[in-house]
């Protein structure tokens, strides 16, 4: 009895973890792992040009080039999921170069759950539905292909700098510090701020953005 409850607990065991993933790799591996539609993903990165972007395929996979081959094996990317979504880390020591000319492309589901820190750098949004919540120190944040009816809310920020909002119909004649829009209809949250920098809000092809005012 003693063994068959041992075995059972080892399957029970091994199914609990079969659902779920850990990585840390180097900058010069790829990371692949489960990633379900509707996940939510954090993302905390030190200063890169970080591009996210949907596809049809329920997981995440990461690539990522450095300034060269030594800085490439300093930086690590590291992936643990969760029952709910995941965390990706991008970080290293002792790097030469400033930021290392570091890029890291994110793949990940369409209908994916976005939160990124991030001290400097870029990020790009492409493709992806669902929340939004992105927070760069210095640099700028374009998120494009924006239905602007998918959003419930929308708050786009910046301390010192610029606020586009072309999805919003809000680019005309100039820029904003800052852009707000309620819509009680729409399913996404999206926030986006930059303490110094930019933010661009981009409609996809043949969306038209409404006309809204800035604040």
């Amino acid at each position: 009895m003693r063994l068959v409850c041992a075995v059972a607990g080892a399957a029970l065991c091994a199914c609990n973890l079969a659902g779920f993933a850990e990585a840390n790799v180097p900058c010069s591996e790829t990371v692949s792992a489960p990633l379900q539609s509707r996940a939510v993903l954090i993302i905390d990165s030190q200063p890169a040009g970080l591009q996210i972007v949907g596809t049809d395929q329920e997981a995440i996979h990461v690539s990522c080039t450095a300034a060269d081959q030594e800085n490439a094996q300093r930086v690590h990317l590291h992936f643990t999921s969760a029952p709910d979504g995941g965390r990706l880390s991008i970080g290293g020591t002792h790097l030469r170069h400033g930021n290392n000319n570091l890029e890291v492309r994110i793949e990940v589901p369409r209908r994916t759950n976005l939160r990124v820190r991030m001290f400097a750098g870029e990020v790009r949004v492409e493709e992806i539905k669902g929340d939004k919540d992105i927070d760069l120190g210095a640099g700028q944040i374009t998120i494009s292909a924006i239905h602007p009816l998918d959003y419930r809310s929308v708050e786009a920020s910046v301390s010192i700098g610029e606020v586009q909002a072309r999805a919003f119909g809000a680019d005309k004649g100039g820029f904003f510090r800052s852009f707000t829009r309620k819509n009680a209809k729409g399913d996404y949250r999206l926030y986006a701020h930059v303490t110094t920098g930019e933010v661009d809000l981009l409609g996809s092809a043949g969306a038209n953005g409404e006309k809204s005012k800035p604040d």
